[in-house]
C-alpha cells in the first residue's frame, strides 16, 4: 500500500504506521489525514490485522502538531469543519476493536498529542516531549485534546497544560498518565510490537469486549455502565473462545483461541 506521508506495513497480523514527514516533523497537513483515514478503513476491513503501532519518522518527532501553514486565512466555518474532521477521525481510530499502541519518539505536541490520545496505549522514548501548545497561536486544540486529556490526568491538569503550553517530559508524563511505559532499552515500536502479541495470546473478542466497556462506560453513569459491562459479559458466553478459556482452564492446558 502506497502513500506520500505515510509508510504502511505489517509483522505478521500487527499494522505499523508511520508518519512520514520528518522535515516537518511529521505535522499532521491534510493530505496525512486523509491517508489516515484511509488506513483506518483498512484496518478496519481487514480481520486478519489484530493490533496496530503509530508512530513517527526520524528521531525528533513523533507528530509536533499540525501544519500550521493550513491555518492562514481559513474562515469561522471552515475552522470548525476542520476541527470536527480531526475529531471524528481520531474517534474512529479510537473506537478500532484492536490495540492501537502510539509508540512516541520526540515530540507529542498539538495535533500529534491528540493522535497519541486516540491510541489505546502510548509508549514513549525517554527525551519523549508532550504537550498542547494552541494557546501561543491564539487557539485551542481543535481535534479532542481538551476532552481526552481532561480524562487521563483529571481536569486541573489538563487546564494547566492546555493553558500554559508547556512541554511535559516523559517522567511527567508517565507519573500523570499521559503515557502507560517509558521505554528505556530498545527500539520503542519493537517494544509495542512485542505489548500487542502479549496482548492477542488472549482471547480477541474479550479483549474488543473490554476496550468498549472502557470506553463507552466512561460517558455513562455508573449504573448505566454497568449494565454495558453485563451486557459484554453476557456476550463472552456466546463464543468458542470462552468455552475454550474455562475448558482450558479446567484441563490445565493453554488455551487455544480463534476469535470467534
Amino acid at each position: 500500500m502506497d502513500f506520500e506521508t505515510i509508510i504502511f506495513e505489517k509483522r505478521e497480523n500487527i499494522a505499523i504506521v508511520t508518519i512520514n514527514r520528518p522535515k516537518v516533523l511529521n505535522a499532521l497537513n491534510q493530505t496525512v489525514l486523509d491517508e489516515l483515514e484511509m488506513v483506518i478503513d483498512t484496518v478496519a476491513a481487514d480481520p486478519s490485522i489484530q493490533g496496530a503501532v503509530i508512530t513517527g519518522s526520524g528521531e525528533k518527532a513523533f507528530v509536533a502538531g499540525a501544519d500550521i501553514s493550513e491555518f492562514k486565512g481559513i474562515s469561522v466555518e471552515e475552522a470548525r469543519n476542520m476541527s470536527r474532521r480531526g475529531q471524528v477521525l481520531f474517534a474512529r481510530l479510537e473506537s478500532l476493536p484492536i490495540p492501537v499502541i502510539a509508540a512516541v519518539n520526540g515530540f507529542a505536541l498539538g495535533g500529534g498529542l491528540e493522535l497519541a490520545m486516540s491510541c489505546t496505549f502510548r509508549y514513549a522514548t525517554p527525551d519523549a516531549r508532550f504537550g498542547q501548545p494552541e494557546v501561543k497561536l491564539g487557539l485551542i486544540p481543535g481535534y479532542g485534546g481538551t476532552q481526552r486529556l481532561a480524562r487521563l490526568v483529571g481536569r486541573s491538569k489538563a487546564m494547566e497544560i492546555c493553558m500554559t503550553a508547556r512541554m511535559v517530559k516523559a517522567e511527567e508524563a508517565l507519573t500523570i498518565g499521559i503515557i502507560d511505559r517509558i521505554v528505556e532499552e530498545g527500539n520503542v515500536v519493537d517494544v509495542a510490537v512485542k505489548a500487542i502479541q502479549a496482548i492477542l495470546a488472549n482471547a480477541p473478542l474479550a479483549v474488543a469486549y473490554c476496550k468498549q466497556a472502557v470506553l463507552e462506560g466512561l460517558e455513562l453513569p455508573f449504573d448505566a455502565a454497568a449494565k454495558l459491562e453485563s451486557q459484554l459479559f453476557g456476550l463472552c458466553f456466546a463464543s468458542e473462545d470462552t468455552n475454550e478459556g474455562v475448558s482450558a482452564f479446567l484441563e490445565k492446558r493453554p488455551a487455544e483461541f480463534k476469535g470467534k
